[in-house]
C-alpha cells in the first residue's frame, strides 16, 4: 500500500517541500528510512513507532520503506516525525480525510504528543508562499506561526487528536491571524535610567535617529555598558517586515523561548572571548550568529581592544553588505545582518585606535 505526505525542511530562512513516500509491503518485518536522512530523522523510526502504538494503533508488521523527496538533498530536522507517522497511518487505512494541498511539521514525543519544532515560523511561511492551503502545526508553535496570513494552521496537541481531525471525528479549528502590530511594546530597561552623561546621551540619540555605529571610550564603571543595553529602547519601532525578518531567524536558532514573537529591537552583548564562528554564523549545516541575531537592533562588543584581530576583521563585510553567507562543505546559506555597531573601550587602551 502506498502514500504520500508532504512536509517540509530548511535551507537557511527558506524552506523548500518534502514528499514523505510511505510503502507498506509483505516479506521480513523492517523499518527503512531513504532520501538521505540525517542522524535525527534516523532516530524518528523509534519515536514514530512508539507513538502510534502508545496512541492505541497496532504497529503494522511488514515491511516499511519512506522516502525522503527529494533524494539529493539532505534533510535534517525532527519536523518530519509527523508526516513519517500519518504516512504510515495512511497506508494502513487509519486515515481517511486528505488532500495533497495539505503539510505537516511536528516531532513526536513516545506517548504520541507534539512538540514544538525550531523554525517553524520560517517553514509555514515558505508553504504559504508555494502554494499550500493548510498546514498542521503542534500548538507550543501557534503563537509565532499565528503571524502568517493566507494559508489555514491547524494546531495539534497530540497524534489521536490529529487522527481523529482527519477522519471528521473531531472539529477542525483554524488558528487565527493575530495583529502584532497592535502589541504593546515594552523592554525592560528604559533610556531614563541614565543619568547625567548629557553628550553620550546626545551622542546615542544621533546614532539612534540615523542608524550610525557608535564607539564610546571612558574610564571604567563610567556607564558604557548600562548605556548601551539601552540604546535599543529609543530605536524607531520595527515594522511589519522587520518583526516577521527577525522572528524568523530567531525561530532557526531556536530562541524564541517564551517570547514567541520578537516585537523589541534585539541587543546582543557576546563575551570577548567569542569565536569568528559564534559571531557570524557556522557549524556543519550554517547556523545565524551573533550579528545575525542582532538583525534590526544593537550588537554591542564591550571591551573591544580583548576581542582578536580576526574576530572584529570578520565584521567589516557584514557592515558594508547587510548581510552574511555562510559556506560550508554541506551548504552555502545567507543570513540577513542589518545592525547597529556599538562598541566600548577604556581610556587607558585609547592608543589601540591609533
Amino acid at each position: 500500500m502506498y502514500s504520500k505526505v508532504n512536509t517540509c525542511c530548511l535551507e537557511g530562512l527558506k524552506g523548500y517541500v518534502v514528499e514523505c513516500e510511505c510503502d507498506l509491503a509483505n516479506g521480513l518485518r523492517s523499518f527503512n528510512i531513504v532520501g538521505l536522512p540525517d542522524a535525527s530523522i534516523k532516530e524518528s523510526k523509534e519515536r514514530v513507532r512508539s507513538a502510534i502504538e502508545n496512541t492505541g494503533i497496532r504497529f503494522p508488521v511488514k515491511r516499511i520503506t519512506i522516502n525522503l523527496a527529494p533524494a539529493n538533498l539532505r534533510k535534517e530536522g525532527s519536523q518530519l516525525d509527523l508526516a513519517i507517522a500519518i504516512s504510515i497511518l495512511q497506508s494502513m487505512g487509519v486515515v481517511e480525510n486528505f488532500s495533497e494541498e495539505w503539510a505537516f511539521v511536528g516531532e513526536l514525543l513516545l506517548d504520541g504528543r507534539l512538540n514544538a519544532v525550531q523554525g517553524c515560523l520560517c517553514m509555514v511561511l515558505s508553504l504559504k508562499e508555494l502554494g499550500y492551503k493548510r498546514v498542521y502545526i503542534p500548538k507550543s508553535n501557534a503563537q509565532e506561526c499565528s503571524m502568517v496570513k493566507g494559508i489555514e494552521k491547524v494546531c495539534v496537541e497530540s497524534l489521536s487528536q490529529l487522527i481523529e481531525i482527519l477522519n471528521g471525528e473531531k472539529e477542525t479549528e483554524i488558528l487565527e491571524d493575530i495583529d502584532i502590530m497592535k502589541q504593546e511594546v515594552s523592554y525592560d530597561v528604559d533610556f531614563s535610567d541614565i543619568k547625567g552623561q548629557k553628550f553620550l546621551k546626545r551622542a546615542m540619540e544621533i546614532s539612534a535617529a540615523g542608524f550610525h555605529n557608535l564607539l564610546m571610550i571612558g574610564p571604567p564603571g563610567s556607564g558604557k555598558t548600562m548605556s548601551a543595553m539601552r540604546l535599543s529602547t529609543i530605536l524607531p519601532d520595527m515594522s511589519f517586515d522587520e518583526i516577521m525578518e527577525t522572528t524568523k531567524i530567531y525561530s532557526v536558532a531556536g530562541l524564541l523561548g517564551e517570547k514567541n514573537i520578537i516585537t523589541t529591537r534585539p541587543f546582543r552583548s557576546p563575551h570577548h572571548t567569542a569565536s569568528q564562528v559564534s559571531l557570524i554564523g557556522g557549524g556543519r549545516v550554517p547556523k545565524p550568529g551573533e550579528i545575525s541575531l542582532a538583525h534590526n537592533g544593537a550588537l554591542f562588543l564591550d571591551e573591544l581592544p580583548e576581542f582578536s584581530k580576526s574576530t572584529i576583521e570578520v565584521l567589516r563585510q557584514p557592515l558594508e553588505t547587510k548581510k552574511i553567507t555562510i559556506t560550508r562543505v554541506n551548504a552555502s546559506l545567507s543570513y540577513p545582518a542589518n545592525f547597529l555597531f556599538v562598541a566600548g573601550m577604556n581610556n587607558a587602551t585609547r592608543k589601540w585606535i591609533q
